[in-house]
């Protein structure tokens, strides 16, 4: 049962739910209809026996020389001769000793139901219970009526059908049984591509697969092909979203240029000054838009993409050795796992996330940069980046990853990357913490790794 893996809202609990019902109505249906049945059956073979006991004591009866009742011979069932059998018969006339049959010892049977020729039968006292007693009246010699009863205690014909109840109740369990393992396999075995479709998406998701593998039925193949196909277009619309970017940020670079220069040429005339340090300005902003822009699109194109997966730390070693060259007066260092850590996230992307951060780390520090790859608990990951830098104020990191801002104009940049590795944390499920001490800032990425990414 534990196999069926049975959460609330799951098609198996429903499936399950409904074989119960169904075995538990067809068994139930099943007792009910044989017991009812046996029953009567029972019942129409006890009152047919007992019919035929009494139309053969009749035959039987006769009066002797002396004027006695006797039977001609015994009857022909042995269970009235044993003693309290719960089988009696009795035979009486009035103004003559009742003759009663051996297995009556004690006790007698109400003469009332024998009252015609015709066969009657009610339940009354016998001698050792409830009986079924059956009487008729047989007319004598001289015309004198002589009373016919034969017996049988209710206990028997209850004991009978007592016996079968019980039988059928075990052989119920067992089908019962059998039949809810039966439906228990049938739904394991027909929910399996199910299940392998769930692990397949596992795959996809966790960026071991590009595409959906494995052979479905034919219920399940179209919805599979289906959304194999929606993996290639999707692919292609970032491709393509990608060029399009970059050739948007291109068309505009050149004409924001020619602007810029204008407002630089403008400057040199001090009657239009103010004007060109306005145009200036504006052009500056537009550029800073344009390069966030298109950073924002090109992490946005690739976050979460199906099948996209990045590993740690061999991704961060040719970005520290990127920034050593761009920092040569600063060390940088890698710490942590050794063995390779899977990220669900774009290469391009956090190969871009942590060259933005290495890059401001390089820029601040006073001799080292740290990088540190930890795996937490609850599947949690952690990179740490941190420089022995003179690290921000509470008032700076609360707007370090605004657009444009910039806390030293010495300090060659444009104010964005902060900004842009903001969004791509963002955009790939991550969060970055800004934290700064007395040796320097950390920053600090926290990645949800799933169970399908451990390697």
């Amino acid at each position: 049962m534990s196999a069926l893996r049975l959460t609330t809202g799951s098609l198996r609990l429903r499936f399950l739910l409904a074989v119960l019902l169904w075995v538990a109505l067809g068994v139930a249906g099943i007792w009910f209809t044989a017991t009812r049945v046996f029953e009567r059956h029972i019942e129409a073979m006890y009152h047919e026996e007992l019919e035929v006991h009494v139309l053969e004591l009749a035959r039987l009866t006769e009066l002797d020389s002396n004027g006695r009742l006797r039977l001609a011979r015994p009857l022909s069932d042995p269970r009235y001769e044993f003693p309290l059998s719960g089988f009696y018969w009795q035979i009486s006339m009035p103004g003559r000793p009742v003759l009663r049959s051996d297995s009556m010892t004690r006790g007698q049977l109400d003469e009332s139901v024998a009252q015609s020729p015709g066969i009657a039968h009610s339940l009354e006292a016998g001698p050792t219970g409830p009986a079924i007693t059956y009487g008729a009246v047989k007319e004598g010699p001289g015309g004198e009526p002589i009373r016919i009863l034969i017996a049988t205690d209710q206990s028997e014909l209850d004991e009978d059908i007592a016996s079968f109840t019980n039988e059928l109740v075990v052989w119920l369990a067992i089908l019962a049984a059998l039949l809810l393992a039966t439906g228990i396999a049938t739904i394991s075995f027909g929910l399996r591509p199910l299940s392998r479709l769930g692990r397949a998406i596992g795959r996809l998701r966790a960026g071991h697969a590009e595409t959906l593998e494995g052979r479905y039925p034919a219920e399940i193949a179209p919805l599979v092909t289906d959304l194999n196909e929606y993996i290639r277009q999707n692919s292609e619309i970032v491709a393509r979203s990608r060029v399009q970017a970059a050739n948007l940020a291109h068309s505009l670079r050149t004409p924001l240029a020619i602007l810029t220069d204008e407002a630089e040429r403008i400057m040199q005339d001090e009657r239009c000054a103010s004007s060109g340090r306005f145009l200036l300005e504006q052009a500056e902003k537009m550029g800073r838009q344009i390069d966030y822009q298109l950073a924002r699109a090109r992490s946005a194109a690739g976050a979460r993409r199906p099948g996209r997966r990045a590993m740690l730390p061999e991704i961060a070693i040719p970005v520290i050795n990127a920034m050593q060259r761009l920092h040569p007066g600063k060390r940088f260092e890698l710490g942590g796992m050794d063995a390779p850590v899977p990220v669900p996230a774009d290469p391009v992307n956090l190969a871009e996330l942590l060259s933005i951060l290495l890059d401001n780390a390089g820029k601040w520090a006073r001799e080292t940069v740290r990088l540190d790859i930890a795996r937490a608990d609850c599947g949690r990951l952690t990179i740490a980046i941190h420089d022995d830098g003179p690290g921000m104020s509470e008032e700076q990191i609360g707007r370090a990853c605004e657009i444009g801002s910039r806390f030293d104009p010495s300090m060659p940049g444009s104010g964005l990357g902060l900004a842009i590795a903001h969004d791509i944390c963002s955009d790939i499920g991550a969060q970055l913490v800004l934290r700064s001490a007395a040796g320097g800032l950390t920053a600090r990425i926290d990645l949800q790794v799933s169970d399908d990414m451990r390697l």
